[in-house]
Order: C-alpha cells, then sequence, then structure tokens
C-alpha cells in the first residue's frame, strides 16, 4: 500500500521564546492509503502531537503501528478512538513504540473514518 505522507510541522519560538508560531497545513485522510509519519524522530526532545480531525458522523478507530526499530515495538499496535465529529489530539511521548527503521510511523484508519491529519513537535523547553 502506497502511504500518504505527513511530515511534523515545527513552531517558530517568537523573539521572547514563549509562544511558538506555525500555520498548520493539514492532511485529508484518504483510508485506503493509511498516513505515513515521516522522520517522526526529528521532534528536538521526541514528543510529538498528531491532531486528527474526524468530520464523520460516527465513532472511528486510528491504529498507530507497531515499528521495528527500538525494543519498545514489542508493545505492539495501539488502536484509539477519535470521536464523531471531533478534533483529538494524541500526544506521543516516546514515538520509539511505533518508529520503523527508516525512522517513519505508520498510520490506520478504520473504514468510517473521514477528516484530517497533521503532526506538530515540541520544542525543547515547553
Amino acid at each position: 500500500m502506497a502511504r500518504d505522507e505527513i511530515t511534523i510541522q515545527n513552531p517558530v519560538m517568537d523573539n521572547t521564546e514563549s509562544i511558538g508560531l506555525k500555520t498548520i497545513t493539514t492532511k485529508s485522510v484518504t483510508v485506503a492509503n493509511g498516513i505515513v509519519l515521516k522522520n517522526a524522530m526529528a521532534c528536538m526532545n521526541n514528543t510529538l502531537f498528531v491532531v486528527l480531525a474526524n468530520t464523520a458522523s460516527s465513532d472511528s478507530t486510528v491504529t498507530f503501528k507497531q515499528g521495528n526499530k527500538y525494543p519498545n515495538t514489542m508493545l505492539g499496535d495501539l488502536a484509539l478512538s477519535v470521536a464523531s465529529s471531533s478534533t483529538t489530539v494524541f500526544q506521543i511521548q516516546d514515538p520509539a513504540r511505533f518508529v520503523d527503521n527508516n525512522g517513519d510511523i505508520n498510520i490506520d484508519f478504520a473504514s468510517g473514518f473521514t477528516g484530517t491529519i497533521y503532526a506538530i513537535g515540541k520544542k525543547v523547553g515547553l
């Protein structure tokens, strides 16, 4: 399956280092393709946020696929619920569980999911 790609969007800090500024670019989800989050370990401190907007009229499921690079991949896939007509933020504190050898994270969606996705990296010290 050829997955649709997204990349981590990192905020640019203002001159006081108090506010992160970023115009967000979303990606529409094509369920049949799934999503690959490219270079997921690029976050400065390995913390990232994946934001999903489920525009469907029913709840759905998103599955972060088990990686194959680090030992904690033995924990397997992680399937999470996304409420209907809502935006859900998943904070992934340690993405190593899901990272493949190439540094990517694969995400699958249940057949009823419709909506958008984007990922934001957390700056060190926030």
